[in-house]
């Protein structure tokens, strides 16, 4: 029996999608460790800072948090998690923050 056509192209292009996505997720979480993040922020514990899940739901449905978390890992501050600042990032490229922002607003 033939596969439609558009069925055969949907189940070739989610075979294709599946590995990008978890190469963007691999190349996301590198880029968290490379950069020290690690060192006060977790997936799922609050450490030093927030846990990413929790920066998710924060900015849940924000059409803007991409945005907003860039230039706050950008610049560093304090104040929207507590007390304790977090220390500006400047050398990190703005299309690795990004990898790294979508990667962490994504999360549930």
């Amino acid at each position: 029996m033939k596969l439609p056509v558009t069925l055969s192209a949907a189940l070739l292009l989610g075979a294709i999608a599946l590995p990008l996505a978890a190469s963007a997720a691999d190349s996301a979480e590198t880029l968290i460790k490379s950069n020290g993040c690690t060192a006060c922020h977790s997936t799922d514990t609050k450490l030093v800072g927030p846990s990413y899940k929790d920066v998710a739901a924060k900015y849940k449905g924000d059409k803007e948090a991409e945005t907003k978390m860039i230039a706050k890992v950008k610049a560093g501050g304090s104040g929207v998690w507590g007390p304790v600042p977090m220390p500006p990032h400047p050398t990190i490229s703005d299309a690795d923050l990004k990898t790294m922002v979508d990667w962490v607003l994504a999360l549930k």
